[in-house]
């Protein structure tokens, strides 16, 4: 699942916690870099996780992901959820 979410644009990023989900970023990407996943948003680090520990499913839409995990940058587990931003080619 990694690889297939490596080098998505990011349009915005929520974290749901306690069922209430909260914008954390906006303008960011996916990628996976010496084996982890990142997720960027706002300039910064918003999500970093190891690749064979996190958890993801992507919408019926495919047009946004769920990522879970323990996240290194945070050093707690969370629900990130970003959406995809697409461009007419």
């Amino acid at each position: 699942m990694a690889n297939r979410l490596d080098e998505h644009h990011v349009e915005y990023s929520l974290e749901r916690k306690d069922n209430v989900e909260s914008v954390i970023g906006k303008n960011g990407s996916i990628n996976v870099r010496n084996g982890e996943l990142i997720l960027t948003g706002s300039g910064e680090t918003l999500f970093r996780v190891k690749i064979e520990n996190f958890n993801a499913w992507e919408f019926m839409s495919l047009n946004g992901v769920v990522i879970t995990g323990y996240d290194l940058e945070h050093q707690q587990e969370r629900t990130v959820i970003a959406y995809y931003s697409y461009y007419r080619k």
